[in-house]
């Protein structure tokens, strides 16, 4: 059976977090306290994991994400190539 995420990649959202999150000028220790605040709970080495796509991110998490990010959970998912640079 084909996996929906092949190769090394374990998620889709990795680089946008990191994008969003230097955005919004915090840290990854700041993303993973203010995640848990929201019971949600993940530690700064696995906001790391998951900016590099190494982790997997569950449901919950993703939500608890794209909420202290300020976002709709489909943002985390399309930000442009020209921000990526």
């Amino acid at each position: 059976m084909a996996r929906i995420i092949d190769g090394n990649e374990m998620n889709l959202i990795g680089e946008n977090v990191r994008i969003l999150r230097k955005r919004k000028h915090m840290s990854q220790q700041m993303l993973s306290n203010k995640l848990e605040l929201l019971g949600v709970y993940v530690c700064r080495g696995s906001v790391s994991r998951i900016e590099d796509k190494s982790r997997t991110v569950t449901d919950i998490e993703l939500y608890g994400i794209a909420e202290v990010l300020g976002v709709g959970i489909e943002e985390l998912f399309k930000i442009s190539n020209d921000e990526k640079n």
